[in-house]
Order: structure tokens, then sequence, then C-alpha cells
């Protein structure tokens, strides 16, 4: 399934620099999502780890008002560029997940982490890859949002996040009920590995994450919506 197959709503313009992560798959199960949320003139949006920005100018097209936050200088620049190049307007904010939006509170939170496991390296991802690396288990943004989602939402603020279930889709599922909020998959598809994953399928099938057969290489990727409460 392509994101083409996966879109319902007219399509964005969204130019996207190297470096940047281009919208895929995952960013149209999790557009499909956002569209079914009810989205109003004063909805606030925060789009944790905006990347091109494709999901928070869907966002602003729906009516919210959108804060968009990347640790890349360089997708801030293509988030605000897409936002112009579509006629709407966000706020870009620099930084590291919640800590680029400190005591702020919002309706929805929206957000594409990384999640692809990678074998361990000397540090954090670098370049490119840090938008989908995300340590061994897949989980390095992972767990970080899940503990800051009920300090990021008002009450009854909801939560959307799309990974990968070679990440623990799970253990996501169970971190978010930790903390009190209500949380479910609401999405999901099936798909063929990608270039990344197709490198690491022996590394992935010696950590017992794929199935040693030729019909393994494929991944679920889910959407969770999450509520504060």
């Amino acid at each position: 399934m392509t994101a083409e197959s996966l879109a319902t709503a007219p399509r964005l313009r969204c130019w996207t620099p190297p470096g940047v992560y281009r919208p895929q798959t995952d960013t149209a199960l999790l557009g499909r999502a956002l569209r079914r949320e009810r989205i109003i003139s004063r909805t606030e949006v925060l789009d944790l780890g905006t990347g091109s920005g494709a999901l928070a100018v869907e966002a602003a097209r729906l009516g919210a008002r959108v804060t968009a936050v990347d640790i890349s200088w360089r997708a801030l620049a293509a988030a605000w560029c897409n936002a112009l190049l579509n006629g709407q307007t966000l706020r870009v904010r620099h930084g590291d997940l919640a800590a680029a939006v400190p005591g702020r509170r919002f309706d929805l939170v929206i957000t594409n982490p990384p999640y692809v496991p990678a074998p361990s390296g000397d540090g954090p991802p670098r370049g490119p890859a840090r938008a989908w690396d995300a340590g061994t288990d897949g989980r390095l943004l992972i767990d970080r949002i899940c503990a800051a989602a009920p300090t990021l939402l008002r009450p009854d603020g909801r939560l959307l996040m799309v990974h990968s279930q070679l990440s623990g889709v799970e253990e996501t599922v169970a971190r978010l009920r930790e903390t009190g909020m209500r949380a479910e998959i609401v999405d999901r598809t099936r798909l063929p590995f990608g270039d990344v994953l197709r490198s690491r399928l022996g590394w992935l099938r010696e950590r017992g994450l794929v199935a040693d057969n030729a019909d393994s290489a494929t991944e679920e990727l889910v959407v969770l919506r999450a509520e504060n409460t």
C-alpha cells in the first residue's frame, strides 16, 4: 500500500530538501487518522518532529492553530516553506520534543517519530538517519513522547502517534495507559520493507524481530490514539 492509496484529501504541495524525511506511507496513515479528529478554528495542535511539515500543514488546512517542532533547522525551514506553498500558517519552534514548547498545552499532539531499530553505534544517530533510526529497540524517542504526553495535553486532549510493530506497539499502549491516558490502536496497514529495513534484514532476524523466512520482509504500521483524562 502506498501513501497515495491512503490519501483521501486534496494533495498538498510538499518540498522536501535533502536530509529531511520525505512523506511516506506512515505520514499518510497518520494523516488519515488526523482527518478523523474533531478540529475547529480554536484547536491547538502540536506536531512533534514535524520533518517536512506535511502533517502540520494538513492540520492547519483543517482549521487548527499549529505549532511545528523539530530538532533540525533544515526540517523547520521545509515546514515553513511548505506552509507558504499551501497558503497556511505555522508556528515553528526549534528544539528537542517537548523542550521546544515549555509550559504549553495542546488539544491535539501528532507525531511520526523515528522508530526504526538500528544496530548500536557510537551515540545518537546523525545526519539523515536521525529521521528514522531510534536505537536498538526503535524506542529512543517513543518512550520519551509517552512520558511527556500528559504534560503536553489539556484535559481531554488527544495524542496520535504512528510507528512500526518492530518497535513494540503493545509496549507503547501499556506506557500510555500507565500515565493514566486511555490508549488504543485506531488504524494500521502492512507494507514491504523499504531500503533501510531490507539492508538490516539479517540483523533484525538475529534479534528475533523478523521471522526467518522469505515472506517475513514486511512491517505493520499502526496509529495509536491516546486521550488525556
